[in-house]
């Protein structure tokens, strides 16, 4: 229980209050005790720069070139086209000498990149020499060889086949397969080009090097210039120019959100370019095609994965689709976070689809990266934030800035019963200590509750509050308030917020406390202020203040300057605590350890500062507020002992850097030369000492 309310305070902020009552200390720590607080501000950027996307409407384009083609031969006018558009990749003659060579070639590479175009032009232009066609097989048996088998029973001498393998083949039987077919094959005189996704047994049979070959796309440039010198060859003079112009225009990059576009992406791109520079398509229409590129990509492998059979044969599609997820939470991190995560959602995945399995985890693959080009990832070298210093850290990142919240939303959205592994894997991210983790994974958290509240309240917000982790609340306080930006949503939020404030549950009034510090769920941050300001009696200011100081650290501070020097005149003494805390927490707390969920680019070069001095540096029109409070807290009897060891320290850390000196040195004037109540004797010799040390 908090001290009866002090109503005798005079109006005048800098006159002395009476010494009645408990004596306020300099605030130690934070709610999350310590744990979790550097490189927050950091993993709080990143996760609002790879999440924050508009994502736009998500209509489907229509399908690309009808490739792969169906069973049975291929016309010869279809191969007469592809000879015209088909770009070779630098791997080309070696491939057609292996296939000439040993009759069978097994292309390993990702859906979309051009496989099966590669695979048909080697085909083709060894058919042309002996003569023969060009013919596509199915795979159709229902145990995989057996049925690959009986359909090249009819092969003909000096004929060409292709035939994609399905994603899930066993690791164990892809490589037998390949030599009956080689035999085969080269029995026949004949020739085959095998298509293999990467994976477990693409990985295999590279590691052999009997069969397999890795494939390589063309550069997407090259196969859109093709496509539109193709599909425009016959029309006006001009507009070829025009479609080529339209495709580097900085909107059309930012609207597809891809790095680089795959082959038979670039291939669909050139026929909605072709469309609009012939008036067909508006430029709305084309960005609206141009941003259902990523959402496509999501759904195409989320409908791989979604017959994977029985555990442990579905672990593979597993594993690929739990990594896609967990590089959406933590894209531009560490990989070996990503990593982890990966493999702890691979688990709940595994344990949901078979409860009676429990799955373990490979211990070496086959080629490092390898995964990472399944879920069009790569890596590099990046850092990350440890609060006084950074360290270099093995980065992954999506090849595409659209890809990370395509993936969030399909899996969410497009899959029901994906939710409950993902919720239970994000809770038990949000308890991770370090910022890296919980940070990204409580804002994840938050985008998916904003996408069906109901369901992330129950499932998400609700656990996480209750809890007795402080991480895993502080967790639930940002996810909340990163529900809260979706305007439908806020309401919501700010009314279960409410009842939290007003209620006996002691973790949820401290949840609500937390929520309010990012000033989004009141509607704004005034409002969140008013809320603190009630909340403040219940938790004698320890929470309240904290948030109130990341609200100072935010994009309006003079509105909780302003909020701050009206509570000192409060007759209510929990307000009037709460003002001389937060003063004494920013002058005591790190910038960095204040992050928020919005943008403050101009405290971002002061980070390592107190705040107070990044607001005078930063924003120099604080400073009187700032004088005004601090000295309240020296001349109040309640803070002045608190007050007088803050600032110190506060010196004496200035003492060891040449900037935040000055900017002292340019401030302590105009806090000991008021026009009102001097400086109290004692806090004023304090000060002078401590200058005179200097």
């Amino acid at each position: 229980m908090s001290a009866p309310e002090d109503i005798t305070a005079p109006d005048d902020v800098s006159a002395p209050a009476p010494s009645r009552g408990r004596r306020l200390d300099i605030p130690q720590g934070d709610p999350l005790d310590g744990a979790g607080q550097p490189g927050g501000a950091r993993a709080a950027r990143e996760a609002r720069a790879h999440l924050h996307i508009a994502y736009g409407p998500a209509r489907m384009c229509a399908d690309p070139a009808p490739y792969p083609l169906p069973e049975g031969p291929v016309p010869r006018e279809e191969l007469a086209r592809l000879r015209r558009l088909h770009r070779a990749v630098p791997e080309h003659a070696a491939m057609r000498d292996q296939l000439r060579r040993t009759h069978l070639l097994a292309l390993c590479g990702e859906s979309g990149t051009g496989r099966a175009w590669t695979g048909l032009a080697l085909l083709a232009e060894l058919a042309e020499l002996t003569g023969g066609g060009v013919s596509r097989l199915g795979y159709t048996g229902p145990d995989g060889a057996p049925g690959v088998e009986k359909g090249v029973e009819k092969t003909e001498r000096g004929h060409g086949y292709l035939l994609e393998l399905p994603a899930d083949q066993a690791e164990s039987t892809a490589e037998p397969l390949l030599d009956r077919l080689r035999a085969h094959f080269a029995e026949h005189e004949a020739f085959c080009v095998v298509l293999v996704a990467g994976g477990p047994a693409a990985d295999r049979l590279l590691r052999g090097r009997r069969h397999a070959m890795a494939y390589r796309p063309p550069a997407a440039a090259d196969v859109l210039d093709r496509h539109l010198t193709e599909l425009l060859a016959d029309r006006p003079a001009g507009l070829l120019e025009t479609a080529r112009a339209t495709a580097r225009r900085p909107e059309l990059t930012e609207a597809l959100g891809l790095d680089e576009p795959r082959p038979g992406e670039a291939a669909r791109l050139a026929g909605q370019l072709a469309a609009h520079a012939e008036g067909r398509l508006t430029d709305e229409r084309l960005l609206e095609h141009c941003r259902s590129f990523a959402p496509h990509q999501a759904r195409e492998w989320f409908l791989e994965a979604g017959h994977p059979g029985t555990l442990p044969a579905a672990l593979p599609a597993l594993r690929a689709a739990a990594l896609r997820i967990a590089l959406a939470v933590f894209d531009g991190s560490a990989h070996s976070v990503m990593a982890e995560a990966a493999e702890l959602l691979a688990w709940e995945l595994a344990v949901t689809l078979d409860p009676q399995y429990a799955p373990g985890r490979p211990l070496f693959s086959a080629r490092p990266g390898a995964c990472l080009a399944t879920a069009r990832a790569v890596h590099g070298e990046g850092v990350e934030d440890l609060g006084d210093a950074s360290v270099p850290v093995r980065a992954v990142w999506f090849e595409g800035r659209r890809l990370a919240p395509a993936v969030l939303h399909e899996s969410w959205d497009g899959h029901h019963n994906l939710r409950g592994p993902m919720a239970r894997w994000l809770r038990a991210l949000c308890d991770d200590p370090r910022p890296q983790v919980w940070v990204r994974a409580a804002v994840a958290a938050g985008l998916l509750c904003a996408r069906d509240y109901l369901y992330g309240l129950v499932e998400l917000a609700l656990p996480l509050a209750r809890t007795d982790s402080p991480v895993q609340r502080m967790a639930a306080a940002t996810a909340l308030a990163e529900a809260s930006r979706a305007p439908q949503v806020r309401p919501a939020v700010h009314g279960l917020l409410h009842a939290w404030a007003r209620g006996d549950d002691e973790r949820e009034r401290e949840t609500a406390a937390l929520a309010h510090g990012y000033g989004l769920a009141a509607g704004s941050v005034a409002a969140s202020l008013e809320e603190l300001g009630r909340l403040a009696r219940a938790d004698d200011g320890r929470t309240t203040s904290h948030s109130v100081v990341r609200l100072l650290a935010g994009a309006e501070p003079e509105t909780v300057l302003a909020a701050l020097t009206h509570w000192l005149r409060d007759t209510r003494r929990a307000r009037r605590d709460l003002a001389l805390l937060a003063t004494l927490r920013a002058v005591t707390t790190r910038t960095s350890q204040l992050w928020g969920l919005g943008e403050v680019p101009e405290l971002e070069p002061y980070a390592a500062w107190p705040l107070a001095t990044a607001l005078l540096a930063a924003r120099p029109e604080c400073g009187p507020r700032l004088a005004e409070l601090l000295r309240a807290a020296l001349t109040w009897a309640r803070s002045a002992g608190a007050a007088e060891d803050a600032l110190v320290g506060w010196i004496r850390r200035a003492a060891g850097d040449a900037r935040q000196l000055a900017v002292l040195c340019d401030f302590l004037p105009r806090l000991a030369q008021d026009g009102d109540e001097p400086l109290d004797a004692g806090a004023a010799t304090r000060i002078r000492e401590v200058l005179e040390a200097l």
